[in-house]
């Protein structure tokens, strides 16, 4: 039964994921998306936006190597780094798997507690998560335009709509409002969902507390901010791949970033599927065509999928022929992996 569980969870974010895209690409002209590959795509944006991926990993492995230093445990800058690469490539056979691929990379090479390491990457996450709410807030603020707009063109007014409300028709409405969280609360309070969702809010608050024994505090925030930073002109770049989203603008990117940061919850490698569609339906929005939007977000994430795997193999091969630390830190034999 124990067997049969661990396949269905590595299997099925690969079934979702293909059954996603298949649904996308149904009856897609394949021919046409290898000609705009081949002969309409500007390769340049694509190679300049490569940097910004890397360094977002690698801000990650720095940023990383100083959560660990407050809790006595020393490591180089590079094995940290190639231990995030290695990590997100692990992550496209079974997602999810990249925080205990790092750690023990840590254990192996720097003799890094997986205990120890593993405790830092619940803190990364909080403050990873804080930062996406507050930038997503932010920037969905600034583009409620946008969804006017829309609403606009599809003939649908909150004015209308909000004007067929009578004063008592307010009152019930909000006392329905209150009597549906009540009754939410009670169900959910019973519910594992409850408990994770408290255990997530409550680990937010333990990782924000725990920024108060790094020792360069304003380098660890340059980090943090900066990975995301990264992770945005990584994408932004590709914009300017192609013809049709050139002209897009920042607010377009801004916008189908924060969704596609969201989508990407959904467990498949490397947010295939649930990325794809997020990202299309941002671009429609926005005026471009069906299968102009198929064609984008197919060729954007299947070559920044090839940049994590490359990325993961450089690390192997680097590992390879770095030399193991014992638990005190001093180098001690060149280990190779494939021993």
């Amino acid at each position: 039964m124990k067997l049969l569980q661990t396949t269905a969870k590595i299997l099925l974010p690969f079934v979702l994921g293909g059954a996603i895209l298949y649904w996308m690409y149904r009856g897609e002209d394949w021919q046409s998306i290898k000609h705009v590959m081949i002969n309409e795509m500007n390769w340049t944006w694509m190679l300049l936006s490569f940097p910004f991926g890397i360094l977002a990993q690698a801000f990650r492995g720095w940023r990383w190597k100083q959560t660990l230093e407050p809790l006595g445990e020393k490591t180089r800058s590079s094995v940290a780094v190639n231990a995030v690469f290695m990590s997100y490539a692990a992550s496209l056979v079974i997602p999810r798997i990249g925080e205990f691929t790092r750690c023990g990379v840590l254990n192996r090479w720097e003799g890094t507690s997986f205990p120890k390491a593993l405790g830092t990457v619940v803190t990364e996450r909080a403050v990873d998560t804080l930062i996406v709410m507050l930038y997503s807030g932010i920037i969905v603020l600034f583009s409620l335009s946008t969804f006017g707009t829309f609403f606009e063109k599809t003939g649908t007014s909150f004015e209308n709509i909000l004007s067929g409300f009578s004063l008592m028709g307010w009152l019930v409405t909000a006392v329905c409002g209150v009597a549906v969280v009540l009754l939410l609360h009670l169900l959910l309070k019973n519910l594992s969902i409850y408990n994770k969702v408290r255990m997530t809010l409550q680990g937010i608050w333990e990782g924000v507390l725990s920024l108060k024994d790094v020792r360069n505090l304003p380098l660890y925030l340059f980090f943090s901010i900066g990975i995301w930073v990264m992770y945005f002109l990584h994408y932004y770049l590709t914009f300017f791949c192609f013809d049709f989203t050139a002209n897009l603008g920042l607010g377009c990117a801004l916008i189908s970033f924060v969704v596609a940061n969201f989508a990407v919850i959904v467990p498949t490698p490397n947010g295939a599927g649930p990325w794809h569609f997020a990202i299309k339906t941002m671009l429609i929005l926005y005026g471009v065509a069906d299968h102009q939007a198929l064609v984008f977000v197919l060729i954007v994430h299947t070559v920044q999928t090839m940049l994590v795997i490359l990325l993961g193999v450089y690390a192997w091969l680097v590992l390879n022929f770095t030399s193991v630390r014992n638990a005190k830190g001093n180098s001690i034999l060149s280990h190779r992996i494939t021993q």
